[in-house]
């Protein structure tokens, strides 16, 4: 790679939640929804897209906008959010987006010539007598699609959610939410030529998964021969996976692949004492050079409507179970961060306030409580203004850590940056290695090897941590 790669791997100004990585030629192109910071709701910027070398996932380019709400004939005045969408490249060679309106109950479909072009208009996923889908009363509402053209050309789509879908929302339509459906389409990319067939039930369903329920966030690969669904489960902050020899049925629990706050490994559960702030997240797979990923998102702002791509390495074993990830500030990167270098705050994969205190951010968390700890912000507005991020509100015991750093066993020099009248108690994760005063610098050292750096806040006013400095 040309340059080491942080979580989140796109700039800090850039909000694209939803993330869906997909190889066409030798470029990895990621397709995800896209939130404003400071927005009051979900997914109110066109699409946009990313792209990367196959070779070199730290030199992401902007694409620029693919696709505009009002490009829709049944959005003209952009009043409607563009949520998560994929994109598959159809037998015919061309590439199809495909997209859901918030919770208007049908789903779009795009076309474009090139991965990253200027997608147009084709139509609304409908039934062979014309009908849209999701405008007859009884239907699954279409929501989060996810999409595969097969090796034999076949089209599957995936979609589904487990809330129940506003009156209005659905106009009135009767739609139902068991759960996440496949449907397969004709060779138009289009027509229904299966209709859609429940595969994964909602919590308290019959066939439901234990313990992990589907709630959203449809998403499918084919990886090695065997098909991998991922989706958030009932917990709503984390993505799982199911696995099946087959794309439309047969499918087997498998696993949680990543949490937002590393919940589910070492047997925790507790979402008050998470390792991160949680809300929801959405992702897909990369499998790539042999090396498999898991994209997903992770909340600012305290909201979920400012998110953040992510992405983690995953181990896949021989009989193809996926390992769960822990959430980490290197993701992309080949291995541990360089324990050299400046470093921005905004990378710290760990986030908590006193007593390791954590819970929601996603709008179910009462402002009272949310004002005692600290988070991800920005100056400005919007990504116009190429503002500066970093953690706020770090009062006494909030805690932001990063993981991982290589030492090399010598003496090291940490500055660290930000405002506030209070010190930093540097730790890596096991002794304290130093204390440093805002906007100083100290010496120590750390043991050769890998090791976390944890940073806790000590003093009386609350501080805004920018980042450090390792020399």
């Amino acid at each position: 790679m040309k340059n080491q790669v942080f979580n989140p791997y796109l700039p800090s100004w850039e909000y694209v939640p939803d993330g869906e990585p997909h190889v066409f030629g030798d470029r990895v192109y990621v397709y995800g929804s896209h939130d404003s910071f400071g927005a009051p709701i979900f997914c109110v910027n066109d699409y946009v897209c990313w792209s990367a070398p196959v070779n070199d996932l730290s030199d992401w380019r902007y694409e620029g906008i693919i696709y505009r709400k009002k490009q829709d004939p049944s959005n003209p005045f952009g009043i409607r959010s563009l949520y998560a969408p994929d994109v598959t490249k159809g037998p015919d060679g061309r590439y199809y987006l495909y997209y859901a309106f918030d919770f208007m109950g049908t789903m779009g479909v795009a076309v474009c010539d090139t991965p990253a072009g200027q997608y147009e208009y084709y139509g609304k996923v409908h039934h062979k007598d014309g009908k849209v889908w999701g405008r007859k009363s009884g239907e699954q509402f279409p929501f989060d699609p996810g999409v595969l053209t097969d090796d034999d050309g076949r089209i599957w789509l995936y979609s589904g959610f487990a809330t129940k879908v506003p009156f209005i929302a659905s106009r009135g339509h009767n739609l139902k939410n068991d759960g996440g459906v496949v449907i397969e389409l004709e060779q138009d990319m289009v027509t229904i030529k299966q209709e859609p067939k429940l595969l994964f039930p909602i919590k308290g369903r019959q066939g439901a998964f234990k313990d992990h329920a589907f709630f959203e966030a449809s998403s499918i690969r084919k990886i090695n021969g065997k098909y991998y669904f991922v989706y958030s489960s009932e917990h709503n902050h984390d993505l799982c996976y199911a696995v099946s020899d087959r794309p439309d049925g047969g499918f087997t629990y498998g696993g949680v692949l990543v949490d937002l706050g590393d919940l589910f490994l070492d047997n925790n559960t507790d979402e008050s004492h998470a390792n991160n702030y949680l809300g929801n997240t959405h992702g897909g797979l990369l499998y790539i050079n042999n090396e498999l990923y898991i994209f997903y998102h992770r909340q600012t702002n305290r909201s979920s409507y400012a998110r953040q791509a992510c992405a983690e390495k995953l181990r896949m074993k021989p009989d193809g179970t996926i390992l769960q990830s822990e959430v980490t500030s290197c993701g992309l990167n080949p291995g541990p961060l360089r324990g050299k270098g400046k470093y921005e705050a905004r990378i710290a994969c760990n986030l908590w306030a006193a007593g390791h205190s954590t819970g929601r951010v996603d709008g179910s968390a009462p402002k009272k409580r949310l004002k005692d700890h600290p988070y991800f912000t920005q100056s400005g507005k919007d990504r116009n203004d190429n503002p500066d991020q970093f953690i706020a509100n770090m009062s006494e015991g909030a805690t932001a850590g990063f993981k991982y750093f290589i030492f090399d066993g010598t003496e090291t020099r940490i500055t660290v940056r930000g405002n506030g009248r209070g010190e930093f108690s540097v730790t890596d994760g096991c002794k304290e290695i130093a204390r440093v005063p805002v906007n100083s610098t100290q010496t120590f050292c750390i043991e050769s090897g890998i090791h976390p750096l944890y940073f806790i806040y000590r003093g009386t006013d609350t501080a805004d941590f920018l980042g450090f400095e390792i020399r």
